[in-house]
């Protein structure tokens, strides 16, 4: 294998998309490549289309096969000229084992990406990861900043086959002859969206590019929403003689409230992380008055809420 060329009527549709996420070109791209059909159709479209592209894959130390898996994509990539990257996480798993890996998956794509000064990584997510995403949003009760899905573009990550379907990218990488990777773990039962995946494979009525069509008009809601909310914060907030954040919330929407209570937490402690139930009762708390503290910050209600770093907790002891 020297050369792989695609029908070029999906090479130009993929650079159309591509495009449509950065207008000036994604510059030196990288690639996350795990193996799967999903992602050698981004490696095959993406060595077609783009000069330069280099790729990485994973290895999260979770399964013995994995390691065979990379050399796989490795050897691939010899063979079309794509400089290639096997990359494994700085750190042991913990917790929530998807959780971990995907955090862990990023940082060491993130670093790589900068070692190697690319622009931009492109990820292989398509419509049916796009659909799956928001029925286990729905079904957790998610807003419309969860219920917008897959971003298509989060800082330097773009994903531009979100508009694909899973039957698109098998049918380019089966016309390759390229042998794809099958993860166990996506028929896992263990696990959320295999189980989600499981029960939607026999579902004909559901589609997946409507799926995308939605999540793209949340997200742009959710622009909207945090537009709205710089707005309003910029016109809304004072500081006291105490040296507290002051915001009048009075005649606010409950969507608009919501954020800007989070934008004042994270004005007072940049890291604060509270959960979405954690803000709607504090939100409920300060608007009888009450004073609460949530994520290391006193808030005071009222008509106009006030912020200020918590002071630290009293020690506890017991007498001799």
């Amino acid at each position: 294998m020297t050369a792989l060329s695609p029908d070029p009527a999906l090479c130009a549709r993929f650079q159309d998309d591509l495009t449509a996420l950065v207008p000036d070109g994604p510059g030196r791209l990288g690639l996350a490549i795990s193996g799967g059909p999903d992602s050698l159709a981004l490696l095959v479209l993406a060595h077609s289309t783009c000069p330069g592209v280099e790729a990485a894959t994973v290895d999260h130390g979770l399964r013995p096969e994995a390691a065979t898996e990379a050399q796989r994509v490795a050897e691939i990539c010899a063979q079309i000229g794509i400089p290639h990257a096997t990359l494994h996480p700085a750190a042991p798993p913990k917790g929530n084992v998807s959780a971990w890996a995907r955090q862990a998956r990023y940082a060491a794509l993130e670093t790589w990406r900068k070692a190697r000064q690319l622009d931009h990584l492109a990820t292989a997510h398509h419509a049916d990861d796009q659909l799956e995403t928001l029925l286990m949003r729905l079904n957790r009760g998610a807003g419309v900043a969860g219920l917008a899905g897959i971003r298509a573009r989060q800082g330097r990550v773009l994903r531009p086959l979100l508009g694909w379907t899973k039957a698109d990218l098998q049918a380019l990488v089966h016309d390759m002859g390229l042998p794809a990777v099958d993860d166990p773990s996506n028929r896992d039962d263990r696990f959320d969206r295999a189980r989600l995946r499981k029960a939607l494979a026999g579902v004909d009525w559901l589609d997946p590019r409507a799926a995308v069509r939605s999540a793209d008009a949340l997200a742009q809601a959710d622009a909207a929403l945090d537009w709205a909310v710089a707005s309003e914060l910029g016109r809304r907030q004072r500081t006291d003689v105490k040296g507290r954040l002051q915001v009048d919330v009075s005649d606010l929407p409950q969507a608009i409230q919501l954020r800007l209570l989070l934008a004042c937490l994270r004005l007072v402690a940049p890291k604060a992380a509270p959960r979405d139930d954690e803000v709607r009762r504090l939100s409920a708390a300060l608007m009888r008055g009450g004073t609460h503290t949530l994520a290391g910050v006193k808030c005071g209600g009222g008509r106009v809420w006030t912020f200020e770093t918590a002071p630290p907790p009293r020690p506890t002891g017991r007498n001799s």
